[in-house]
């Protein structure tokens, strides 16, 4: 069995470390400070996803993507979580629906965004429906050819920054047609209710959005009328691999950080890593890396084996639930390591350890991963998650 990491994927993880580096961490105290990136340094960073070969990580070429792996994604973004306020966020990853599109949609959203023309938000989430989409109210009446939009949305990741909104709604209002809308943010009738703040900084907002009386076409439904749990279920997926992932680095660097703090801390004439408590913290904070990294890098390369997706889809929750919660219990040490010094915002710690605590909510809560684990064991069994799976043949 090969563990070794290809050097093409080394490559990507290397140039992945020196653009979180040199462009990502520059940005971080502009961001603490002053709550928000200047319009200008976001059309930096644009320009600089582009330039360093980011753009569309997770589509393939053939629709303006850089057509990367899963695991060279992983090893990407893994990088990419070390940098505070989300600044991960800077590099756009088009969402997985989009590559059911029709041949237009394609080239009318899911190319430009790729190339970094166009940015998407997805909007699932409502005031009464959060984990459980069947109680959504958002619909899509038929009129004639076209459709009329209600409801509304929030938690809206990324929403003020898009010029387009992939829409879950209910067709007439039937829970059993859920479907996706790509909606344009000019459509007459929608607009942004408020732009709520939060425990974490992050480089966009999370606005609501109301949808009143919005009209669209036929040729705006994304992958058929009644598919939009399926696609949502796929995107899910990726988000959740791309979360674990982020956890991991926030978690590595703020035990990297902490460790080098422990080794320069002197207290009661010795370096405080010497002093037992310090040192246990350390060795519990290197286990529980090196068994999220483990499972993370295990998933990810069983996705690019093709293995089935029902699988994926339980390991997906796994993996999002234990790294997610892994970077709170690392982070969380971190800061108390630094002391008082880890309660600044100036420190990295401080912001990291903020940061990862909306990853045991957001894209599916720890309790609904567990839920997702749980169903999985009753209808297929412990192998599942004790089995090494093999990839499908042809």
């Amino acid at each position: 069995m090969d563990l070794l990491i290809p050097p093409a994927d080394q490559t990507w993880q290397e140039r992945a470390k020196n653009f979180a580096e040199t462009i990502l961490f520059p940005q971080e105290l502009e961001l603490e400070l002053n709550g928000s990136l200047s319009r200008e340094t976001k059309d930096n960073l644009r320009a600089e996803v582009i330039k360093h070969g980011f753009a569309g990580i997770n589509h393939s070429t053939e629709v303006g993507g850089k057509g990367c792996t899963q695991f060279q994604q992983t090893l990407i973004n893994e990088e990419l979580g070390k940098a505070t306020g989300a600044l991960w966020a800077a590099v756009w990853h088009p969402a997985v629906p989009l590559k059911h599109g029709t041949k237009k949609q394609i080239e009318e959203y899911l190319r430009p965004s790729c190339e970094g023309k166009r940015r998407a938000c997805v909007a699932i989430t409502e005031p009464d429906a959060g984990s459980d989409t069947n109680l959504i109210k958002t619909t899509a009446r038929r009129r004639g050819d076209r459709y009329v939009i209600d409801g509304e949305k929030w938690f809206v990741t990324s929403g003020d920054e898009a010029d387009y909104i992939i829409v879950h709604a209910l067709i007439d209002g039937d829970i059993s047609k859920p479907t996706l809308f790509l909606v344009d943010r000019k459509t007459p009738g929608l607009s942004i209710k408020r732009e709520p703040k939060f425990t974490h900084n992050y480089i966009f907002g999370h606005p609501e959005f109301v949808f009143q009386g919005v009209e669209v076409s036929e040729e705006c439904i994304l992958g058929g009328v009644g598919m939009g749990l399926e696609l949502t279920k796929d995107w899910f997926v990726e988000a959740r691999l791309q979360i674990a992932a982020n956890c991991l680095g926030a978690a590595i660097r703020g035990f990297e950080l902490a460790n080098d703090w422990a080794n320069r801390r002197v207290q009661f004439g010795v370096p405080i890593r010497r002093h037992q408590a310090i040192d246990f913290m350390l060795a519990d904070m290197a286990v529980e890396i090196m068994a999220a990294k483990s499972m993370i890098y295990r998933v990810a390369w069983e996705i690019d084996q093709k293995i089935d997706r029902k699988i994926i889809h339980a390991r997906a929750s796994v993996i999002k639930l234990h790294a997610s919660e892994m970077a709170g219990r690392v982070l969380d040490k971190a800061v108390q390591i630094f002391g008082g010094r880890g309660y600044m915002r100036e420190n990295a710690v401080e912001r990291l350890n903020r940061d990862v605590r909306v990853d045991r909510i957001w894209e599916g809560t720890s309790e609904i991963q567990r839920v997702i684990i749980g169903g999985q064991l009753a209808k297929r069994g412990t192998g599942i998650f004790t089995d090494w799976h093999r990839p499908q043949t042809k």
